[in-house]
C-alpha cells in the first residue's frame, strides 16, 4: 500500500508543477491525485497568493513569486529532513 502524502509535499508538488504555468488537467494528473483534492488546495494557495489564475481557455494557474519562495523553503526544509532521518537510520545522532 502506498503511503499518503503530507500537505506540504502536495503543496510543493502543486507549486512545482505550476511554476511555468498549468491548466487543472494537468496539475491533477501531475500530481497524482483527483480533482476534488487538487481543488481544496487550489483555493487555499490562491487565497494565501501562491498561485495566480490566468482566465482563458483553458484557464491557466501559475506560481507566484511568493510561491516560488515557499516551494524553495519547503524544498529546503524537506531535504534538510531527509538528512536528518538518513542519520538516524544510519545510527548518527
Amino acid at each position: 500500500m502506498r503511503e499518503r502524502r503530507s500537505r506540504d509535499r502536495i503543496i510543493l508538488e502543486v507549486l512545482s508543477i505550476c511554476i511555468e504555468g498549468e491548466n487543472i488537467t494537468r496539475i491533477v494528473y501531475r500530481a497524482n491525485t483527483n480533482f476534488t483534492t487538487v481543488k481544496s488546495y487550489m483555493e487555499f494557495l490562491i487565497k494565501n497568493g501562491l498561485i495566480e489564475v490566468t482566465q482563458g481557455i483553458p484557464t491557466l494557474y501559475k506560481t507566484t513569486q511568493k510561491g516560488v519562495n515557499v516551494r524553495n523553503r519547503l524544498k529546503k526544509l524537506r531535504e534538510e529532513l531527509e538528512e536528518i532521518d538518513m542519520g538516524k537510520l544510519n545510527g548518527a545522532r
